[in-house]
């Protein structure tokens, strides 16, 4: 039974399918027969004309981004829908849009579960790896350790990289929101009270999930013109 925020994907391979609807009726379907039942509310619904041989899916990255805004999950009507390789719905995963197939509802998990296995894979070979360096470093001779002074300077450099971290999914987010921002000031609504109370009639939460006010808006719009 679904429930929460969804945004919808539909993809047909050709123009002529986009142009008929072949394809998208059955997609459309599948996703209404998925969330029918609990409490749950469609967000949008995104379609796109694309080879599936294309990861370049320019309605796709519109999908996710909504999806980032309102914290929604990502369903689709089929897992062939995204694509065939398996590299690019790792990259979905990455995203941090959460997803589901109707016709699979288990593989949001068994991605994960995929990750996971390539996660682990990944530091076992890098642990061994560093081992291996460090053993031919002391049979050369070479004194490991170092000097614990310099945990100050790590303490320093951790920071750094955590404000380097926060500025970067500021910066993200501020990305999802310009096309709307830019589409309501093209509709008139030019004062940053007028912006927050559009996006908050839009429902979109603000990154910790409250409403918005002017001065949140003019943080927006400043890291947008960085």
């Amino acid at each position: 039974m679904a429930n929460g925020k969804f945004v919808s994907y539909l993809r047909v391979s050709t123009a002529k399918q986009g142009a008929s609807g072949l394809g998208m009726d059955a997609q459309r379907t599948a996703v209404t027969d998925f969330l029918n039942g609990g409490r749950w509310s469609l967000i949008a619904e995104v379609v796109e004309v694309e080879s599936g041989k294309n990861d370049d899916r320019p309605k796709l990255a519109e999908a996710m981004a909504l999806c980032r805004l309102h914290g929604a999950t990502l369903v689709i009507a089929k897992l062939d829908r995204l694509s065939r390789d398996a590299h690019f719905l790792l990259g979905l995963q990455k995203a941090g849009v959460r997803f589901v197939a109707a016709d699979m509802p288990e593989a949001n998990e068994m991605v994960v579960g995929i990750m996971a296995v390539v996660a682990q894979a990944e530091r076992k070979m890098i642990s061994a790896r560093t081992k291996a360096a460090l053993a031919a470093a002391k049979a050369r001779g070479t004194k490991l350790g170092g000097d614990r002074g310099n945990l100050a300077v790590v303490g320093a450099a951790g920071r750094a990289k955590g404000t380097q971290v926060r500025q970067s999914k500021a910066k993200a987010r501020a990305g999802d929101l310009a096309p709307i921002l830019s589409s309501l000031q093209a509709d008139g609504v030019t004062t940053l009270r007028g912006l927050a109370e559009a996006l908050n009639a839009r429902e979109i939460p603000t990154a910790r999930g409250g409403t918005w006010s002017a001065v949140q808006v003019q943080r927006v719009l400043a890291t947008i013109e960085r």
